[in-house]
């Protein structure tokens, strides 16, 4: 039996999604270079803003058409957004098959946090972050961020850039090593710089003992709550970011899921899903942040649709609303051409029976193994996988690999990482001989929860 479990596939790879884009900290090695997702001027995409006086709202809202082989992680980089934040726009959107001709929402318009204009300000709860240039107070440069994951959280409260450095090694914390140990995966003490290291090419140090802003070798896990504490950025952000902060600069973390914000007269909400915090906790800020709005439209002498508001805090997808009832329905979006060569980014190579490969799974319906087969494509450093049709079914081929030892480490990772229990084709054998009628029949079963 390839899956032990009596659940759909589909639901065992939500399961399985923190532990697919796992940060932090990992020793794994790389296949696929990440410098060919650097930021193209060309595609409308845009990090830093010129503010007017008050303004606190910013960006612009977006919608690209999906075409065949795209995903969401790979639109939301592309476009400077995060895994949540695109997923939590388009909720109606399998992020990893996402129908070709679906549109998607691209939430590139953001509401400044309440925070001092200096430094560093990064919002845990919206896991974006916000440089304001030293002497340019009109000026403000964002990013998407990955955070902590439970048990692992990033820590609030205010600090300073302590040290940077390019090309880092990383010294593995004890807790990580026992962790890893304990998994049966164990880690050196010390990472050298290079592909395999997890903090990627940028590293700074917070004042706060143990923690970093920086790079990453696990991109699609950027905009998400998996690391082990640290905050990590997309390894072409990371890289601007680094340029442009100095030692002594000002860093503030805080958790503000419900923002308001100004622009033109007019008054936004932007509300992100309670995360990182008890349901006493999210009470206490609801509350406080209705008491706002109530306090601005008594003074505005405008009335607010509350209506706009209660849809916004049940949905929680951090689009921004304009809440005046007298504001004209009018927001601009923006038609995103389809940029070229999007979905040729994670593409693996052809297999070759010459070559080590991997039976990863197989399954009895097509959606589940293509959805396996992206997923290991996208997560960093990626397993390069393949979704095949045979007379039994669909299988889950991982390759090629050119060498054993490459093979044997994918195969480490994915019993790992993933609890798959894989085996290693022998080169030459053809894929159809391979499949197993049991197998196949015991995942039927398992989608259909017999």
């Amino acid at each position: 039996m390839i899956l032990n479990i009596k659940k759909s596939f589909h639901k065992l790879l939500v399961l399985l999604l923190p532990l697919i884009l796992l940060s932090a900290c990992q020793s794994i090695p790389s296949y696929v270079p990440l410098s060919q997702h650097k930021t193209d001027s060309s595609a409308g995409i845009k990090h830093e803003f010129l503010l007017v006086k008050d303004q606190s709202v910013f960006g612009q809202l977006g919608e690209i058409e999906v075409e065949s082989d795209d995903s969401l992680p790979l639109i939301a980089r592309y476009f400077g957004l995060g895994f949540d934040e695109i997923t939590n726009a388009n909720p109606q959107i399998d992020p990893w098959l996402p129908d070709s001709s679906s549109t998607v929402k691209l939430p590139s318009r953001f509401i400044l946090p309440s925070a001092q204009r200096k430094g560093l300000v990064l919002n845990l709860a919206s896991k974006r972050l916000f440089y304001f240039p030293k002497n340019k107070a009109n000026k403000v440069v964002t990013f998407p961020i990955g955070i902590g994951r439970t048990g692992w959280l990033t820590p609030k409260g205010k600090t300073r850039i302590v040290a940077k450095k390019a090309h880092p090694n990383w010294v593995v914390p004890k807790s990580i090593l026992k962790e890893h140990s304990e998994k049966g995966d164990p880690l050196p003490k010390v990472v050298k710089a290079g592909p395999n290291n997890p903090l990627g090419d940028y590293a700074i140090r917070l004042g706060i003992p143990g923690y970093l802003i920086h790079g990453t070798n696990k991109p699609y896990g950027v905009g998400m709550a998996v690391s082990h504490g640290c905050v990590r950025l997309y390894p072409e952000h990371i890289e601007l970011l680094f340029n442009q902060v100095s030692t002594g600069t000002k860093v503030q973390l805080i958790h503000q899921p419900f923002l308001i914000g100004w622009d033109n007269q007019e008054l936004y909400i932007q509300v992100y899903p309670r995360s990182q915090i008890n349901k006493k906790q999210n009470k206490k800020l609801l509350k406080t942040f209705r008491k706002k709005l109530k306090a601005i439209a008594g003074k505005s002498k405008r009335l607010i649709a509350w209506n706009k508001v209660e849809t916004a805090i049940t949905q929680a997808n951090g689009i921004t609303v304009a809440i005046f009832k007298d504001h004209l329905n009018n927001e601009a979006v923006t038609q995103y051409k389809h940029p070229k060569d999007l979905n040729l980014q994670i593409k693996p190579p052809a297999l070759i029976n010459k070559s080590w490969r991997i039976k990863v799974a197989e399954f009895s319906e097509e959606n589940s193994a293509q959805r396996l087969a992206v997923m290991l494509n996208h997560q960093g450093p990626p397993i390069p996988s393949h979704a095949l049709s045979t007379d039994l079914g669909y299988i889950v081929v991982a390759g090629p690999f050119n060498t054993l030892k490459k093979a044997k480490s994918a195969i480490a990772r994915l019993r790992i990482d993933f609890e798959l229990d894989s085996k290693l084709i022998e080169r030459g054998k053809n894929i159809a001989k391979i499949q197993n009628k049991q197998s196949i029949l015991s995942d039927l079963m398992s989608v259909l929860d017999l």
